[in-house]
């Protein structure tokens, strides 16, 4: 029989997991929800926030340093990511094979960048102190650490969900995202509206770095790492749709946590491929079927 305590500590670790995945993951539902991009350099700009977190922590030692990492961390990858859209993914945009292999051809040259900079061994980032400690609930230690993934996790939800639904700015992005050609013809900058929504995804990235860097060393190689999960995740959630991703994300790192208890960590992998195969051929439109003209161009 299984212990109830050990299996409340999986749960957990799956929602810790989790979190990670809905991070890596939103920047990428938002872009190719709304442009039909697949950004094949997101990985890298998920370790960029955790070098940016290694850069900052070291800048600003103590228990700010790490809500200092958090917002450099957007705000750089928020820069790259409007840069990067600017400047390659908005002239290919029509283009999506191109865009796949221009983006790949980015993530190698950050990836090099990286290694010349810091090294390929990475750097490891020291926790703030108050980190290091767990919270006893019942027979339960649940780490700060990953108590404090989920709290991100769920104040970039709550945040990006108030933005998207209350400012105009939010508004620009439903309508257009709904609807490309008629929010165009009204006036709408479809082309500011893609930059914005591109960047304001890799700026979720860089925050996932950050989470990412609390854990283990940056390395250069740290955000493929995830990657192919977080596409995993925008696939089975529904393509574009933020409550479909973060559900996903939840099922899939739910559902890995689980079979671990069962089997190995690689084999766990394998039953979490498979998952998401047999739910795709009942459900092909993911958790959630996102209503959207862009999409059925």
């Amino acid at each position: 029989m299984i212990d109830p305590s050990f299996l409340g500590g999986q749960v957990f670790n799956g929602l810790s997991v989790a979190s990670i995945y809905i991070l890596a993951a939103l920047g990428l539902a938002l872009s190719f929800g709304l442009m039909r991009v697949i950004n094949m350099a997101h990985g890298e700009i998920v370790m960029l926030g955790g070098y940016v977190a290694y850069l900052v922590m070291l800048w600003i030692p103590g228990p700010l340093g790490l809500f200092a990492a958090i917002l450099a961390a957007l705000v750089v990858a928020f820069i790259f990511g409007a840069l990067l859209e600017t400047t390659l993914v908005s002239r290919l945009a029509e283009r999506p094979l191109d865009t796949l292999l221009a983006t790949w051809g980015v993530s190698l040259i950050v990836q090099q960048a990286a290694r010349d900079l810091f090294g390929a061994t990475g750097v490891s980032v020291t926790a703030p102190s108050w980190m290091a400690g767990a919270v006893a609930v019942g027979d339960l230690s649940l780490p700060w650490s990953r108590l404090f993934i989920i709290a991100v996790a769920i104040a970039v939800l709550v945040l990006l969900g108030i933005f998207m639904k209350t400012t105009r700015v939010g508004l620009l992005v439903r309508a257009v995202n709904q609807d490309r050609a008629t929010a165009a013809a009204m006036g709408v900058s479809v082309r500011k509206v893609d930059m914005f929504v591109f960047a304001l995804g890799a700026g979720v990235a860089g925050v996932a770095g950050v989470i990412l860097a609390l854990l283990g060393p940056v390395t250069p190689s740290v955000g493929q790492s995830y990657i192919v999960t977080a596409f995993l995740v925008v696939i089975l959630g529904g393509l574009g749709s933020i409550v479909g991703t973060t559900i996903a994300a939840v099922m899939i790192g739910l559902f890995t946590a689980l079979a671990q208890v069962f089997v190995d960590v690689s084999f766990a992998q394998v039953l979490m491929l498979l998952f998401v195969i047999i739910f795709l051929q009942f459900r092909p439109q993911g958790v959630i079927a996102v209503k959207s003209r862009a999409l059925d161009a």
